[in-house]
C-alpha cells in the first residue's frame, strides 16, 4: 500500500498536527494538575495513597473504552454502542463462566463477541454506507435488548473466584485494572502513531476524498476502528465483573457518553482527523478526579454532571480556537 504523505493527503494524515495534539496534551495535563491541586484543598483525604490509587482504578475502566473510541473519533466516526456491547460481552462471558467453561475461554469468547458487534457497526458504516450516529444507536438498541433478552433481564450472579482474582489483584502496589489499562494504551498508541493503520485512521478521518486518492483503504480502515473499539468495550465489561462479581444486562448505561467525553478532553476533534491516546488517558482521570473530588465534598450528583457537561464544551471551544489557527 502506498505511504501517504503531506502532499497526497493534504496535511490529514496526521504529520501537520502532532505539534498542536503535543501541545494540547500537555494543555490537557496541565488540566489535571490543576484540579488536582483545587481539590486537594477542598476535599480532605483527596491526595491520599488510598484515594489516588481509587481514582486510577476508577478512571482505568473509562480510559480502556474511550481508547476504542478515541480511534473510532480519529476515523471520523462515532460509537455510541460502547455500552450495550460491554453488557452482551459481560453475560455470555459470565454464563460461560458459571457452566464451568475455563477462565481463558470465556475470557476469549467475550473479547471476540465485543468484536464481532464492533465488525456489525464498521461493515454498516464502511460498507453499506450509513451514518455512524444512526447506526450505532440503532445497535445501541439491538445490544442492549438482546442482552436483556438473554438472561430475562437478570443478572448472572456468582461469577467464579479463580477469575475475580485475576482483577482484584495488585502488582507493584498497583491494581491489576490499572495496568491492563495501561498496556493496552501502549498498544494503542503504537497503532496510531507507528503503523500505517494509525496514518489512515488518521488519514480517512482528516480528508477521506483525499486518503481515497492516495491508496487508503477506507472501509478496511474504518471497520478497523470499530472492532478495536468492540473489543475494548468487551475488555473493560470483564474487567468490571471480576471486580463485582456479577455480570448485568444493564451493564454501562451512558458509558459512551463519559468515553466520548475522555477522548473530547484529551484531544480528539470531533469532526476527525485528530486524536492523542496520551490526552485520552489524561481525559479519563480528569473525569475521575473530578468526580471523586466532588463526591468527597459531598456535592451532589447532578452538579457533578454539570461540571462534566461543562469540561466537555470548554473542552469543544478550545478545539474549535485550535483548529481555527491550524
Amino acid at each position: 500500500m502506498t505511504s501517504l504523505s503531506p502532499s497526497k493527503s493534504g496535511d490529514t494524515a496526521g504529520h501537520a498536527s502532532r505539534g498542536p495534539v503535543a501541545l494540547r496534551d500537555a494543555g490537557t495535563l496541565i488540566g489535571l494538575v490543576i484540579i488536582m491541586l483545587v481539590f486537594a484543598l477542598l476535599a480532605p483525604g483527596f491526595i491520599s495513597e488510598r484515594n489516588l490509587l481509587n481514582i486510577l482504578q476508577q478512571s482505568s475502566l473509562n480510559a480502556c473504552l474511550a481508547l476504542g473510541m478515541t480511534l473510532v473519533i480519529v476515523s471520523g466516526g462515532i460509537d455510541l454502542s460502547v455500552g450495550p456491547t460491554a453488557a452482551l460481552s459481560a453475560v455470555i462471558s459470565g454464563t460461560l463462566l458459571l457452566a464451568g467453561v475455563p477462565v481463558p475461554v470465556a475470557i476469549l469468547a467475550g473479547l471476540a463477541l465485543g468484536a464481532i458487534c464492533g465488525l456489525i457497526n464498521g461493515v454498516l458504516v464502511a460498507v453499506v454506507g450509513l451514518q455512524p450516529f444512526i447506526v450505532t444507536l440503532g445497535t445501541l438498541s439491538t445490544y442492549r435488548a438482546i442482552a436483556l433478552i438473554y438472561t430475562g433481564g437478570n443478572p448472572v450472579l456468582g461469577i467464579p473466584a479463580d477469575y475475580r482474582a485475576i482483577f482484584n489483584g495488585t502488582v507493584f502496589g498497583l491494581p491489576s485494572p490499572v495496568l491492563i489499562v495501561a498496556f493496552v494504551a501502549v498498544i494503542a498508541w503504537i497503532v496510531l502513531k507507528k503503523t500505517p493503520l494509525g496514518e489512515y485512521l488518521l488519514a480517512v478521518g482528516g480528508n477521506e476524498e483525499a486518503a481515497y486518492i492516495a491508496g487508503v483503504p477506507i472501509a478496511l480502515t474504518k471497520i478497523s476502528a470499530y472492532v478495536i473499539s468492540g473489543l475494548l468495550a468487551a475488555l473493560t465489561s470483564l474487567i468490571l465483573i471480576g471486580r463485582l462479581g456479577a455480570a448485568e444486562p444493564i451493564l454501562g448505561n451512558l458509558w459512551e457518553l463519559d468515553a466520548i467525553a475522555a477522548s473530547a478532553i484529551g484531544g480528539a476533534s470531533l469532526m476527525g482527523g485528530k486524536g492523542s491516546i496520551i490526552g485520552t488517558l489524561l481525559g479519563a482521570i480528569i473525569l475521575g478526579a473530578m468526580r471523586n473530588g466532588l463526591t468527597l465534598m459531598n456535592v451532589q450528583a447532578f452538579y457533578q454532571l454539570l461540571a462534566t457537561g461543562l469540561i466537555i464544551l470548554i473542552a469543544m471551544i478550545i478545539d474549535r480556537m485550535t483548529r481555527g489557527r491550524g
